[in-house]
């Protein structure tokens, strides 16, 4: 049985584990190995790839950046929250302000410790990756376009470290690439309706605040067909590249289609709330699909 004291601790705990994001941070951690093992380097042995300590540190230094992004946003939003996620909000100021500095602070330190044991260039890239994702929080996640450009490639960004660290670029794996980033950019619009209220309210100029919901839903139907590009060059260009994966790519027609359908009867935050949890899913899914690339092959190259 906890006394007082140990439960204070394990709340705020849990709330700097929310403010974090930490269970987004787990799937942008499997995320990275399982694109290294299947996508990036499917000629090396898997059990060479899990041990590789440059990797390791990458993975690392992008998780602490990424976690120290989650925290600076969370304080420069913390008045908007407290409109559109104020249940969330509450727990997350179990934790003082001052607390997230000192932990935002020490997670960019470790960021560019992780980054120094592979190369000096990667501090100088992960150097730009934590000024890029403080800007973002600070300044450009309040202007349209330009806001949600950056959120998105700064969400694909890590996985370009992962990439240069194995010299592999080829063509699938920038057709990959784009499908994520046209699901992100589509999250991140979904979010920005489902935040317009909050957004109103402290002058983020959004899409929705400025160009109004029919626009977003617009641009919405617009980028939900450009995502298709990608995905029909998947299952047909790179048929042989993407396995049994395809199976993924097919239902995610079937999930654009269903998107679209509730978009368009969209009217309040709970539905664009569904739709934000659409595309995560849609993401979510999309990572543990990769071992549909070849079903065997942890088992056959683990040695």
């Amino acid at each position: 049985m906890l006394n007082r004291k140990q439960k204070l601790l394990f709340l705020k705990f849990f709330s700097l584990f929310s403010v974090v994001r930490g269970y987004n941070i787990l799937i942008i951690v499997i995320a990275q190995y399982l694109t290294s093992i299947y996508i990036l380097a499917p000629e090396l042995p898997v059990r060479e790839v899990l041990f590789d300590v440059n990797l390791l540190m990458l993975v690392l230094a992008s998780s602490t950046a990424i976690a120290g992004g989650y925290i600076i946003n969370s304080f420069y939003d913390s008045e908007k929250d407290l409109i559109n996620r104020p249940r969330k909000t509450m727990l997350d100021r179990l934790v003082s302000q001052r607390t997230k500095l000192s932990t935002y602070f020490v997670l960019n330190f470790l960021s560019v410790v992780f980054a120094s044991y592979v190369s000096f260039k990667s501090v100088v890239f992960f150097s730009i990756y934590i000024f890029m994702l403080w800007f973002y929080s600070h300044k450009l996640k309040k202007y349209p376009f330009i806001g949600n450009m950056v959120a998105a490639v700064l969400a694909v960004v890590p996985f370009f470290a992962i990439f240069v660290h194995y010299s592999n670029f080829d063509i699938v794996i920038f057709v990959h690439a784009t499908f994520l980033f046209l699901l992100i950019s589509m999250r991140e619009l979904v979010k920005d309706l489902e935040n317009l209220k909050g957004d109103i309210t402290h002058g983020y100029n959004t899409i929705p605040v400025v160009y109004g919901e029919k626009t977003s839903k617009l641009m919405l139907t617009a980028l939900s067909l450009l995502t298709l590009v990608p995905i029909v060059l998947l299952i047909t260009k790179f048929k042989g590249e993407i396995g049994y994966m395809d199976f993924y790519f097919y239902a995610s027609i079937v999930g654009l289609v269903l998107f679209l359908t509730v978009l368009w009867k969209s009217k309040n935050k709970i539905h664009y709330l569904i739709l934000h949890n659409i595309l995560k899913l849609a993401i979510v899914i999309g990572v543990f699909s990769i071992v549909l690339i070849n079903p065997g092959f942890l088992a056959n190259k683990l040695f």
